[in-house]
């Protein structure tokens, strides 16, 4: 394992990847960008952006082995929007398997509640349970910034949630593998505060 700072963001293509490394840069963290399976193993942190569709970004991971490699992690992981959506089961955009590391599928907004889709712009956090990826949310305002069409259904790994014409999982948990839906990077103090609690996380 690298030192606690030892931050490596999975080059996939995602193009949220520049404004995470700015964000971690704001907390004093210089992330590596890599593809490189031995790299991303020897991160004391790895964190998963993405933006686009489910299926093109599983595709990109199995071109070059790095859905086993996620799958076989002990270090604290973060998948971020679609990240986070690629660590569940199935996403129901493009038919996707996905890594299967945190339970549910994915589905898409209901097209019939009058909401305009996708969900874009700031909403508000509840948090289901307490967890120290969510420590200090009540020191925030708790609201966060969303841009997206699919959202994993309220579960047995939710921390936080979110409305918007149903409740769905806003930051998740099953053991390493972590998930944020929202843009911390974009999300000014819920964003930053969450970022540092995961940064804090250890290998257990």
């Amino acid at each position: 394992m690298g030192t606690a700072n030892d931050v490596v963001l999975i080059d996939a293509g995602g193009t949220n990847i520049g404004s995470v490394h700015y964000a971690l840069e704001r907390l004093g963290v210089e992330a590596a960008m890599s593809d490189d399976p031995a790299r991303i193993r020897a991160a004391s942190h790895v964190i998963l952006p993405g933006v686009g569709a489910a299926g093109p970004g599983m595709a990109r991971l199995r071109q070059n082995g790095l859905d086993a490699v996620i799958r076989g992690l002990t270090q604290p992981v973060l998948g971020v929007c679609l990240g986070m959506q690629l660590l569940f089961e199935y996403s129901e955009e493009g038919d996707t398997p996905c890594l299967g590391v945190v339970r549910g599928q994915v589905r898409h907004f209901p097209r019939n509640n009058g909401l305009r889709v996708p969900h874009m712009g700031w909403n508000a956090l509840a948090a289901e349970c307490d967890d120290p990826l969510l420590d200090g949310l009540d020191n925030t305002d708790g609201h966060a910034y969303f841009v997206h069409s699919y959202a994993a259904p309220v579960g047995p790994d939710t921390l936080a949630r979110s409305d918007y014409g149903m409740p769905f999982s806003t930051v998740v948990r099953r053991g390493n593998f972590c998930g944020m839906q929202f843009h911390p990077e974009r999300s000014a103090a819920v964003g930053a505060r969450l970022l540092g609690n995961f940064l804090k996380m250890q290998t257990s």
